[in-house]
Order: structure tokens, then sequence, then C-alpha cells
């Protein structure tokens, strides 16, 4: 671990670019997306779904998220991402125009339709973990209250039937009804399991590896409240102002969940990589967490092409491990060297 923390810092002293560069551009990219056109999107750019058998991924595992999140700054232009909740965080932290998260499992793109809804339908940080986690709310807290504060006003309440049957109700009529979505039966049902193990668990939920670890994972109290090395706390649930840029970007159907393979060639990451130059604005960050690690050199080499033909700006767009962010023209380099074989 503190390998990893040494590490993490010297990426900081090397990304001066990343946090202190400009704005990117929106181009033409839409300030709001109608139900229709969010759900093309969805359905246009998604490939069949696949199967990730190491975990069932309903909670990241990333415990240098606060650390990582701290070098980034406000980009704007389009962020990339895989995996669950830990993209809100750099969402929150980046302000892109527009974010599309990509994940092989259709219960991941489901996930986040989950999510989307809670953020729609919570007016505040509090009335989101209440429904989150199936609790009552309990107290009302101040705007500027940490993450902390609002986990422990949480810490003793008990799972509440009646509030999970609620949610489950109202999350369904805001997908089908509200924004019309064609969800299949197994969608839904997929979306009740997450929101059930939310419940079950509670803010203790973590990680759950196939394969037990002698390491034990995170909680997702842990993530949401966990410091950076300046004792701040960067999730976004950490402050209303996170919150309330997730929840307003969920409302304008701006952050897209899609199903794809990392490891294809001309697929999910080419077709997200087109319609951002078409709008004429560029990929600020791409999160790419350790999905690499899973990839035969083959889908490795896939990967690197298609990163490599998104529109970026090389000097200033990121790259994001689950270690900590790195300039792209770097990662693209690294790409070249893995794969010249």
């Amino acid at each position: 671990m503190i390998c990893r923390a040494m590490r993490s810092i010297a990426l900081a002293l090397s990304l001066a670019i990343v946090g202190c560069g400009s704005r990117f551009d929106r181009g033409t990219l839409p300030p709001q997306l109608s139900d229709d056109a969010f759900w093309a999107l969805v359905t246009n750019f998604s490939e069949t779904p696949g199967s990730f058998s190491h975990s069932d991924n309903l909670v990241s595992n990333e415990r240098l998220l606060p650390h990582t999140v701290r070098q980034l700054r406000a980009r704007g232009g389009v962020y990339i991402g895989v995996g669950p909740e830990q993209n809100f965080s750099y969402i929150a932290r980046i302000e892109p125009a527009m974010a599309f998260i990509i994940d092989i499992r259709q219960e991941n793109r489901n996930l986040h339709l989950l999510y989307k809804a809670l953020f729609e339908l919570s007016a505040d940080r509090l009335d989101f973990v209440s429904r989150l986690f199936s609790r009552e709310r309990l107290v009302r807290l101040d705007g500027d209250a940490s993450a902390r504060a609002l986990f422990e006003a949480y810490r003793t309440s008990r799972p509440s039937s009646e509030v999970l049957a609620k949610t489950s109700a109202a999350v369904r009529d805001r997908l089908l009804g509200g924004h019309r979505l064609p969800l299949s039966a197994a969608d839904l049902e997929s979306i009740d399991y997450a929101l059930k193990a939310f419940y079950t668990d509670g803010p203790d939920i973590a990680y759950r590896p196939s394969r037990p670890r002698h390491e034990r994972q995170p909680s997702y109290q842990a993530l949401m409240t966990a410091p950076d090395f300046s004792g701040q706390s960067r999730s976004y649930l950490a402050s209303d102002d996170a919150f309330r840029f997730i929840k307003a970007q969920q409302e304008k159907n701006l952050i897209v969940p899609l199903v794809g393979d990392f490891g294809r060639s001309e697929g999910v990451i080419a077709r997200v990589g087109e319609y951002v130059r078409r709008h004429g604005s560029l990929v600020s960050v791409f999160y790419g967490s350790n999905v690499q690690t899973y990839l035969s050199n083959q889908q490795l080499i896939a990967f690197c092409r298609s990163l490599a033909e998104l529109p970026l700006a090389k000097h200033h767009s990121a790259f994001v491990h689950n270690e900590g962010p790195e300039r792209f023209r770097d990662k693209l380099s690294s790409c070249a060297r893995r794969t010249i074989r």
C-alpha cells in the first residue's frame, strides 16, 4: 500500500499539465438528450453483453480513488469510464459535457440505470443515501456536511422493507413510465438484485470477489468517506456541489451507460470516439481502471488501437488507472511498446 501511495505521489508531481490545462470545448455536444436520443445511444453503441467472472462488480474497491481525484481538475470535454460508482466521483471532479460508462456486463448498465433513477428521485445527498440503502430518512444535514457526517447518520439505522418496496416501485416508474425505457424482465430483475444487495448489506457493502481474498475489501462507506493525503474526502457524496452535478447530468440524460468489450476492435470505444469527433469535442479523461489486466495480448492490441483512434488532446487528455492518472500520450507510448511484438 505504501508503494502504491508513493507511486500516486510521483504521478501527481508529473501531472501538472493535467491539472492546469484549459477546459475542453464541448463543440456541438447536446446540452440535453431526449429520452429517445439517450436510448438510441445506449442501444446503437452497445455490443453483445459478455460476463465478468471475477465479481458481481456492484461496488468498486479502489482505495486510492481520493488521491487520484485530487490530481484531476475540471476539464469539460467527454469522459469515458468503466465500472460502478467510482465513475461519479471522477465525473463530479472533471465536469465533462457528457460521460459514457462502458462495461462488458449488461448488469453494470442496469446498475447505472438504477443509479440514474435514484439521482433523479432524490432531492439531496441524504435522500439519495436513504433510497440507495433502503433506510428511513433520519435527519437533515447542513449543505456543507462531510461524507463522514452523512454516513454517520446511518451508522445504526436498520434496513426497511417498506422503503425498499417504495424505492423499487419508484425506480421502475421512473425508468419505464418517466423515461419510457423498454427494459426487459431480465433487466428489471438485475436492477432489483442490486437494490436488494444494497438493502441487505447497507453502507458496509463491499466488492465481492468470486474467489475469497485474504485482503479485506473496503466498504461503500469507507470508499465514500476516505480522505486524500490532505485529509479531504473527494467522493461524489462528499459535497452538495458534487452530488448536484451528477444529479443534473443524469436528469439531462448526459451520463450514458453502454455495454461493450474493451478488447474488440471497431467496437463501442470506436463508436463513442466517432460521436465525440462528429460533435467537434475531445475526450478529456478515459478511466480504464485495471481492465487491461484481464485482456489477452490480442485484446490489449485491440484496446490500444481503439485508444489511439479517440479524438484527444494528447498533451492534455488523461488516462486514469486504478492507481492514478497519466498523460494520454504516455499511455499511448506504453501501448506502442506493449503491442509491437
